[in-house]
């Protein structure tokens, strides 16, 4: 009688041990949970059902897969350009006519770092923008 309630004890003390470390485990990753901030941005996109393209005259802005950034005005063809004169062209762009937009061709490979530059410019010069994409 007294082996089986020996048995009956060594098991609770076998079980505690156990029940303790998955408490503890279970508050430590609750804890952690609560600690880290997600870095997510929330933004709330409108939806277009219609596709739309301006028929203005557009100033294009192009960069290709290695980063080199080329401008064109309205039809004619995109001549290369050095991003640091990029500022310069979309100003006098933008003094010339206030009602211009400009479009932003840019590869999918790209540094996105490459995009905000062209759309940082365009902002500062409260210039009108858009990107192209495809159909």
């Amino acid at each position: 009688m007294a082996l089986k309630r020996r048995n009956r004890v060594e098991a609770t003390f076998a079980m505690s041990s156990m029940t303790d470390l998955i408490f503890l485990l279970l508050l430590f990753f609750v804890m952690a949970s609560t600690m880290s901030s997600p870095n997510d941005i929330k933004i709330n996109l409108p939806q277009a059902h219609a596709k739309t393209n301006t028929k203005q005259v557009v100033a294009k802005v192009f960069i290709d897969e290695l980063g080199t950034y080329s401008v064109a005005l309205g039809k004619e063809k995109p001549v290369q350009i050095e991003a640091d004169d990029l500022e310069m062209y979309l100003s006098t762009i933008q003094q010339q006519d206030s009602t211009m937009y400009i479009a932003l061709h840019a590869d999918q490979d790209i540094a996105y770092k490459d995009v905000v530059r062209v759309l940082d410019i365009a902002n500062q010069h409260k210039m009108k923008m858009v990107i192209a994409t495809k159909k």
